[in-house]
């Protein structure tokens, strides 16, 4: 079984979703500490003049400590903002209206904490591109350890055989231990696509909604073009 996990993030981008797509079991891994001015509650979108960033504002004022799941959203309008600047910037694109109510749903909803809201984005990012990677949450269970051997408490919970580490999970993974207990790590070197998109010159490392938005259902081969797929024997 292959099994990959990351921390919950807003609007994830193309290499999350590439991670998630190749993989039998995602696990969206709640119970690591939350990180300030990173992913967590923030993504980018592309418009008329540069990215911007939009941020899902929290109650992290002397919570440095707080896992993911216990952070609170600050709901004063920011999902009407949000929601405002994406049909700015893409309502001229081919595939908006397929999406954007979908996606309204989602972010109008007054989610009281950042990590149900990530986790309603992420579903259905996963169902716009047809994945369907079974979803479980670390905070269902009781991995221990730290750092590689948190990682591989969970792939032998999980009863995984291969796992799969980001880009940067060769700064930190014992390789080793991974292969003593029959878990083979692999390591993600994602190859971001170039598609068209609005507004001028390709940028890379949007949102998963400047592709869905500009490609509808040729996204998912988008996403997929120039890299890895596992298959187990």
């Amino acid at each position: 079984m292959i099994l990959t996990a990351h921390q919950p993030v807003y609007l994830p981008w193309l290499g999350l979703l590439h991670k998630i797509a190749i993989s039998d079991l995602y696990c969206f891994f709640d119970i690591v500490q939350y990180q300030r001015k990173d992913y967590n509650n923030r993504n980018k979108i592309k418009t008329h003049s540069k990215p911007i960033w939009l941020t899902v504002p929290v109650k992290s004022s002397g919570r440095l400590n707080s896992k993911i799941n216990d952070i609170e959203i600050i709901n004063k309008g920011w999902n009407k903002k949000h929601i405002r600047s994406i049909e700015i910037n893409y309502s001229k694109a081919k595939y908006f209206d397929k999406y954007i109510d979908g996606l309204k749903n989602i972010i109008l909803e007054e989610h009281t904490l950042l990590s149900d809201l990530n986790y309603s984005v992420l579903k259905y990012a996963l169902s716009v591109l047809n994945i369907d990677t079974k979803i479980v949450k670390a905070s269902d269970y009781n991995f221990t350890g730290d750092k590689s051997d948190l990682v591989l408490d969970m792939c032998k919970k999980l009863s995984a055989d291969i796992y799969i580490f980001g880009k940067q999970g060769r700064d930190y993974a014992n390789i080793d231990s991974f292969l003593e207990y029959s878990v083979t790590p692999i390591f993600q070197d994602y190859r971001h696509p170039i598609y068209s998109q609005l507004h001028g010159d390709f940028v890379p490392n949007m949102c998963f909604l400047d592709l869905i938005f500009n490609h509808g259902q040729d996204s998912y081969n988008i996403l997929m073009s120039e890299n890895i797929r596992i298959t187990q024997n």
